[in-house]
């Protein structure tokens, strides 16, 4: 039931695809030829000074834009075959991807390129979360298009990890 503060979602989606060189652009993991395809999102739910719903973390600025206000463990925990751990965290970072940001470089090795880059992006989430004395799990199984639906995501972003991030029992 613990919230997490502001500052500790912050620092995760930060880990997870912040910008590390401002001058150059350079990003937090590798991106083969930096096309950085990855698009992250946060379901709040219990987030200190930040209303339930769910975000679209800006790497530029470092900025958090809301799509849909509401409590959408419900949707998300249906989606992902009612893992627990979805529907009890106070946060849920979604990592998602844009294929074609990749592919038109890499052609049909871009998938691969892609997938690294997001394994990527949840160690950090991983490592960022130990660093703050949270827990977390990376979930894959789940529905892709119930996902999509549930978090009302744009038709090009594919999901491929589900990151509940909360305090042990």
């Amino acid at each position: 039931a613990d919230p997490l503060s502001l500052a500790q979602a912050s620092q995760l989606l930060w880990a997870a695809q912040g910008i590390s060189d401002p001058e150059k652009g350079h990003r937090t993991v590798p991106s083969a030829g930096a096309l950085y395809p990855l698009e992250i999102y946060l379901v709040a739910v219990r987030i200190a000074e930040l209303p339930p719903g769910i975000y679209h973390y800006v790497p530029q600025g470092h900025k958090l834009l809301g799509v849909t206000a509401g409590d959408f463990r419900e949707a998300l925990g249906k989606a992902a075959y009612k893992q627990a751990s979805l529907q009890e965290a106070p946060a849920v970072i979604v990592i998602a991807a844009v294929y074609e940001r990749t592919a038109v470089k890499y052609g049909e090795r871009g998938p691969r390129f892609v997938h690294m880059e997001a394994g990527h992006a949840g160690q950090n989430v991983c490592l960022q979360a130990v660093a703050q004395g949270l827990s977390t799990v990376m979930v894959g199984g789940f529905e892709d298009a119930a996902v999509k639906k549930a978090l009302n995501l744009p038709a090009e972003h594919e999901p491929l990890y589900l990151i509940p991030v909360g305090r042990k029992k």
